[in-house]
């Protein structure tokens, strides 16, 4: 099991996740952020400090956002596991199901 972030990460990235992570395992690509599922410890401490709830442990994922979970597995298929995020910086694509969606507007 491991945490996943969903949609409401997309075009937002806001970060405070990365900063709490203590094992580095939040990646960001073009549009989103993204949890490597072999490198994340399960401590859940980056899931309290999204201000968009975005993150879900695994099996708590909405109905809705599922398929992000395969997203965050499949965004490290051709990265693999570089055992941390800070020293990559951004990568500069995203998985398809977030490259598909459209903007997200974060205004209110």
């Amino acid at each position: 099991m491991t945490y996943v972030i969903a949609q409401p990460c997309v075009d937002l990235k806001d970060r405070a996740c990365v900063e709490e992570c203590p094992v580095d395992c939040i990646y960001e690509g073009r549009r989103s952020l993204y949890i490597h599922p072999d490198e994340c410890v399960d401590c859940g401490a980056c899931e309290p400090v999204c201000p968009v709830e975005a993150i879900f442990y695994e099996d708590d994922t909405p109905a809705e956002w599922q398929g992000f979970y395969q997203a965050n597995v499949e965004f490290f298929d051709e990265l693999g596991s570089p055992g941390g995020a800070s020293k990559l910086g951004v990568i500069e694509h995203d998985h398809p199901l977030v490259a598909a969606l459209p903007p997200q507007n974060r205004e209110g």
